[in-house]
């Protein structure tokens, strides 16, 4: 096993970026904590390949990252992750940028008939039949100094994605499908994934579909000014204004300190310190026009619309099994009549599902392709 170097001062990471930009990949993973912030405070870097490894201590060299954050932008180089988002949030806060190419080894998994979401535990036990431990995964990764076992278990994260980086790579090219995921990947790469704008919060508010266009739109204003708030104080959302309170207040509409002070669960820190503009939004956001949720379609379905969704519960079917995939994992019943909708955002037009099965299911829906049946099989024709 490669020694693992401990980077804490800038001679030591000048030499780690030399060695790092002749890398054609790197697996890369993060350390951080957020639960008093509204942004992760960055504790940790490992990097890796199947040479070398090594830890990188952001709060010895902080100041000095530039150059570290300018190889981890490069283009020329992919950085292998798994579950990345969180750790492209900490390489975006901190360089302004986001670190493309990126190969995310959870959106690979389903392609090689592992489940949604797989966790990278998983993963390591599947490939490498390796059990990791979870002794340090409530570990506070800012104190200093990290132990040499809290090293190893950071490490294991980064050795162990490298080796699964390059098994899922022949996989892939065995199976014929290593250009697939290009377009999930790139779909990470979208800024707003990282940096909600404050007029969108209101969209990530649970239980807001049972409230009127006019009650959303005071959920809009409140959710706008907790984001701008919490960004500012650099505190967490829900320790500024809970998602309930949001909620009761667009449908109690309080206008003057009392009524506000009555909700229920309300803090009286709270009204003191901004009770005053709360009511004001209110009042404000009480004269906007009303909102309107996406249509998800109605809950009640014909049944030539039930037929319908069960030949592409049966194509989805066929696909899997000549895939060796878990249907569920190819196409929800969900997904397929948000196709039937044309619902944009149905994955089954991105990406690899859109190659292995959206794209067929499309031509379907258009009379483009017809279904032939046997008593043993189901087949698919191209109409001329």
């Amino acid at each position: 096993m490669n020694e693992i170097q401990f980077i804490d001062s800038v001679a030591e990471l000048q030499d780690l970026c030399q060695k790092m930009k002749s890398e054609p990949w790197l697996a890369i993973d993060t350390e951080f904590l957020r639960e008093k912030t509204y942004y992760p405070k960055f504790c940790l870097l490992q990097i890796a390949t199947l040479e070398w490894v090594a830890c990188v201590d952001p709060i010895a060299l902080e100041g000095h990252l530039d150059e570290l954050f300018s190889i981890i932008n490069d283009p020329a180089i992919i950085k292998v992750l798994h579950s990345c988002r969180q750790d492209v949030e900490i390489f975006y806060q901190l360089s302004g940028k986001l670190p493309a190419p990126v190969y995310d080894t959870q959106i690979v998994a389903p392609l090689l008939g592992f489940q949604e979401n797989t966790g990278y535990a998983m993963l390591v036990s599947g490939f490498l039949n390796i059990n990791l431990s979870k002794i340090h995964t409530r570990t506070d990764w800012s104190q200093r100094p990290l132990s040499a076992e809290q090293v190893q278990y950071a490490a294991d994260d980064v050795i162990y994605l490298a080796q699964i980086y390059q098994m899922m790579q022949q996989k892939l090219q065995a199976l014929g499908r290593q250009d697939w995921l290009k377009e999930d990947f790139e779909q990470l790469m979208n800024e707003e994934l990282y940096d909600i704008p404050p007029e969108n919060a209101w969209l990530k508010i649970r239980g807001k579909n049972k409230l009127t266009g006019k009650q959303l739109a005071i959920v809009q204003v409140l959710a706008e000014w907790r984001e701008q708030v919490a960004k500012k104080d650099n505190r967490p959302k829900n320790w500024i204004l809970r998602d309930e309170l949001i909620l009761d207040m667009a449908k109690l509409q309080p206008d003057n300190l009392q009524s506000l002070s009555e909700i229920r669960g309300m803090n009286d820190g709270f009204v003191r310190r901004s009770g005053k503009q709360i009511c004001q939004l209110i009042v404000k956001a009480k004269d906007l026009p009303g909102l309107k949720l996406k249509s998800k379609g109605s809950n009640k379905k014909t049944q030539q619309q039930e037929a319908v969704l069960d030949i592409l519960t049966g194509v989805v079917r066929l696909r899997a099994d000549e895939n060796s995939l878990n249907p569920v994992i190819l196409a929800t019943r969900k997904e397929l009549e948000q196709l039937i909708l044309d619902d944009q955002d149905s994955p089954l037009l991105h990406g690899w599902r859109y190659s292995m099965v959206g794209q067929e299911l499309q031509e379907l829906l258009l009379g483009k392709v017809s279904v032939s049946i046997d008593k043993q099989s189901l087949s698919l024709q191209a109409i001329e």
